[in-house]
């Protein structure tokens, strides 16, 4: 007797991929988790065979009958367009595939309503908005070239930028220059500096610091305005979003997630609840507990016509963390 035909969810985010395999009655058959990060910087080839191998052992040879790839980078048209090509050859693919950016997943794992925005702040920033009639709203998320701020590598960034000036006198004084002394065990900001400049250490991993910054948050000046920037920043997206679709006095949900805001941060949880209800009173926020793969599978099932007892039971599954 052959094996249960499955659906294969894949979330990639900045620093993971999650894949799960879920058979049409909603049981997870496979789970596994492999290494993140955007397909511009390691390539579209390496990206797609990452994801092909998630695939295969997920699915663990059982015959897939929807396949559903929601990927972080996938942000500009062009980008969705060339991952979903790179992808059509596979066999696991030929019954259908959906590929859109990650943040769909985080959308669906928090609401199914058809009025929505999701803000994910983790790695990076970025946002959605969704509309009952299909119009949406998207931002290109590529960094400060397209007008972004914020998230683990921005927080991290402005720490090293504030520690800097504040050892070489440019800048006031703040415990920011301690933590990232400490973070990074060097004598001197200067030191650090000097190992970035030469290669030594890569820049990514100033996104470790962004947990110092909230923590220092309320004791802190500097780090507390960073906070507070980040609260704004998350508002005027969510904000952004619900104007655009003319949603603004609408009861809409406005799903949070990523690292940064599951770190539940009183000081930016509040800033961000005060900046909506000033701008959207209506708005409801919705904090996402789940794990986005489990958006992922529950998109994928929709789209190969599952029953409601399978998303139920697919959810009861995956609604917590691996």
């Amino acid at each position: 007797m052959g094996l249960n035909p499955v659906v294969v969810a894949v979330d990639g985010g900045g620093s993971k991929m999650d894949a799960v395999a879920v058979d049409l009655a909603g049981m997870v058959v496979g789970r596994a988790v492999g290494p993140g990060g955007y397909p511009q910087f390691g390539g579209l080839a390496r990206s797609v065979a990452q994801v092909d191998g998630l695939v295969r052992a997920v699915a663990g040879g059982a015959p897939v009958v929807r396949a559903g790839l929601y990927r972080c980078g996938l942000d500009l048209p062009q980008e969705v367009w060339a991952y979903r090509d790179a992808v059509a050859g596979r066999d696991w693919a030929s019954c259908g595939v959906d590929v859109e950016n990650d943040l769909f997943a985080l959308l669906r794992a928090g609401t199914r309503e058809p009025d929505a925005v999701a803000v994910v702040c983790g790695t990076g920033i970025n946002a959605i908005g969704r509309r009952a009639d299909g119009a949406d709203v998207r931002f290109a998320s590529l960094g400060r070239v397209s007008g972004d701020w914020g998230g683990g590598g921005g927080l991290g960034e402005e720490a090293m930028w504030h520690a800097a000036r504040a050892e070489d006198g440019r800048g006031p004084a703040t415990e920011l220059a301690t933590a990232v002394r400490d973070h990074f065990e060097v004598a001197s900001i200067a030191d650090l500096i000097a190992q970035f400049h030469f290669g030594q250490r890569d820049t990514d991993q100033l996104r470790d610091l962004s947990p110092d910054v909230l923590r220092l948050a309320d004791s802190d000046a500097v780090a507390g305005a960073l906070v507070d920037r980040q609260a704004d920043e998350v508002v005027t997206m969510a904000v952004t979003c619900l104007r655009r679709l003319h949603l603004l006095e609408a009861a809409v949900p406005v799903v949070l997630g990523g690292g940064v805001l599951r770190s539940g941060n009183r000081r930016l949880m509040d800033g961000i609840a005060a900046g909506l209800a000033a701008a959207a009173p209506l708005a409801r926020i919705v904090h996402v507990s789940a794990p986005p793969i489990l958006g992922a599978a529950l998109l994928t099932l929709e789209a190969a016509g599952a029953p409601a007892s399978a998303l139920e039971a697919t959810t009861e599954a995956l609604r917590h963390p691996a």
